[in-house]
Formats: C-alpha cells, structure tokens, sequence
C-alpha cells in the first residue's frame, strides 16, 4: 500500500460515519454523562490521597452504597446507548440516583458525578427521537407562468375565461352548484 492509496482515509471515514449514524439514533451524549457521573461517585469513597507521607482516607461507612449507585449510574449509562426505548425510566433512575447520591457518596462524588447524572438523567428524559428525512415528490406538471397545475393565476386577463376542472366526460367538474354552467347564479339556496 504506497501513500497514494487513499484506502485508510475511506476507512475512518466510513466508520466515522456510521459511528456518527449510530450515535443519531440514540440519547449517546445522556449515556455518557449517566456513565461518567457514576464514576466518581463509585471512586471517591475508596480512593486514597497521599500528600508526602500522609495518607488520607475519603472511605465512609456507606462506602458500599456509594459503589452500588456508581455502579448502577455505569449501568443505567451503558443501557441508554443499547437499549434506546429504556430513556424514560433510565433518565428517572439516573436522577433519583444522583439525589440519593448526595448524602451516602460524600456529596455525590464532590459534586462532579451528581452534577454528571443529573444533566445526563435529563438529557435522557428529554430525548425524542427523530425523524426520517422526507423526501419531497418532483414537480412533474407545470401551470401557467411556471406555477404549479390547479393554481389560478393571480392576474388574469379581463375577457379571458379560466380553464374549469373536467371529468372523463368532458363535462365541467363543479361539485358546488354555483356554476353558470350548472345554470346556478352563485348563490346557495338555504332550505
């Protein structure tokens, strides 16, 4: 394969595109912050900060509370970019989550993973998905003047009669009983 060769560029092109596609069709960046969010609330209550010959432990007696919810934050993250029906009540939980966050995962993994599941619980509640591109039918006929068939020019020439819609027959097709052709003067009788 010499450099010439532009196959690798379509390579990441085509599968840049058909991520880009699948993406489209889901609540991905909801997914995203449900997941991320759960992280920190998961992390923080095990981690432990050395500063020199100092270690601080973050651990709170509720620290398997705070693994469940960042766990199940992941979860509930995961299942909104696979299982795209599941938005509403993954959104629900996600923010019921995040809330229950707040007193059991010190402050809801500093704030950084409740703010994350939150934004990204509503996100997933709001998310509608769209819809297909319509395509439009060509123009096939054209009236007078460039305007479409069936519309009546805006202007037309005094002492010039206007083409009446016809049936098979030849006959005019005025369903309203208001044509001088029906022998009709224009006005509807009330009885």
């Amino acid at each position: 394969m010499s450099a010439e060769t532009p196959a690798a560029a379509d390579r990441f092109t085509r599968r840049r595109l058909q991520f880009r596609a699948w993406r489209g069709a889901r609540p991905f960046w909801a997914g995203l912050f449900v997941a991320l969010g759960g992280l920190p609330i998961a992390y923080f209550p095990y981690a432990n900060l050395q500063i020199g010959h100092l270690t601080l432990a973050m651990a709170t007696t509720a620290g398997a509370g705070s693994l469940i919810i960042g766990v199940l934050l992941v979860v509930l993250g995961v299942s909104l970019w696979f299982q795209k029906h599941v938005r509403v009540f993954a959104g629900v939980a996600a923010i019921l989550l995040a809330l229950v966050s707040l007193p059991v995962s010190n402050l809801g993994g500093f704030l950084i993973g409740f703010l994350l599941a939150l934004v990204g619980g509503a996100m997933a509640v709001s998310w509608v998905p769209g819809e297909p591109p319509r395509t439009e039918p060509p123009l096939e006929g054209r009236g007078t003047g460039g305007a479409p068939e069936g519309v009546v020019p805006a202007a037309a020439a005094p002492g010039t009669a206007l083409p009446q819609a016809r049936d098979g027959a030849g006959e005019p097709n005025d369903l309203s009983g208001t044509s001088p052709a029906n022998g009709a003067n224009g006005r509807h009788s009330a009885g």
